[in-house]
């Protein structure tokens, strides 16, 4: 994996695929936007739902969000 760009909140990177019984590379491009939970809930409010749950990520407690959200009620 490859770090191809960081421009706060968003983190770009790249993976390479390499077939070895054929020499094919495939490369595969992603950006994650890291957002707040105030940014987190605008957002999924905008979209129509309501946060029901923030939890912290089993694997990484106190870096990352898990949210549960539903749609909204009204």
């Amino acid at each position: 994996m490859e770090l191809t760009s960081v421009d706060q909140p968003l983190v770009s990177f790249r993976w390479k695929f390499h077939f070895l019984d054929t020499a094919t590379v495939i490369e595969s491009d992603s950006t994650l936007r890291f957002r707040n939970l105030d940014e987190l809930e605008s957002s999924l409010s905008r979209a129509g739902f309501a946060i029901d749950q923030v939890r912290d990520a089993p694997d990484r407690p106190s870096r990352e969000f898990v949210v549960i959200a539903s749609p909204s009620r009204h």
